[in-house]
């Protein structure tokens, strides 16, 4: 089941939600995410998510994290690799390497490990610049 982001919260409203873990749960394992998911509980392994994934305040997460936006509020300790941006709000901690385009930290958030940053996926490597030249005609 999808949970669709109410309107005027989010800026993309076709952004669904798929699920959560909540307090007080701990998993061990590969987690396979389409949609957004919050994680406030323990998680110990590999996720792999399309779109955005958000590691509450009470999470404690250890493992690989592939995505494409993560935001991280809780304690991680592990490799992100993401194709957009990974956040680290105020009261986040993480620990270990994270490659990504972009990397926010927010005052207060804690980042004790190496930051890789990769081109955006949108960039092509092979783009070339024009500059025009005007040539001076003397008559």
């Amino acid at each position: 089941m999808a949970w669709k982001w109410p309107s005027g919260s989010s800026s993309n409203g076709s952004e669904e939600w798929t699920g959560f873990i909540d307090q007080g749960v701990t998993m061990e394992g590969t987690l396979q995410l389409t949609g957004t998911f919050r994680i406030d509980g323990n998680v110990k392994g590999n996720i792999i998510s399309e779109q955005t994934l958000i590691l509450g305040e009470n999470a404690k997460v250890e493992g690989q994290i592939e995505g494409n936006r993560v935001v991280i509020a809780g304690r991680y300790d592990g490799v992100i690799f993401a194709k957009g941006r990974v956040e680290i709000q105020a009261k986040g901690v993480v620990t270990g390497e994270v490659h990504s385009p972009c990397l926010v930290i927010d005052p207060g958030g804690i980042f004790d490990g190496r930051c890789h940053m990769l081109a955006s996926s949108d960039t092509s490597t092979s783009a070339s610049v024009t500059i025009p030249i005007r040539a001076l005609s003397q008559a």
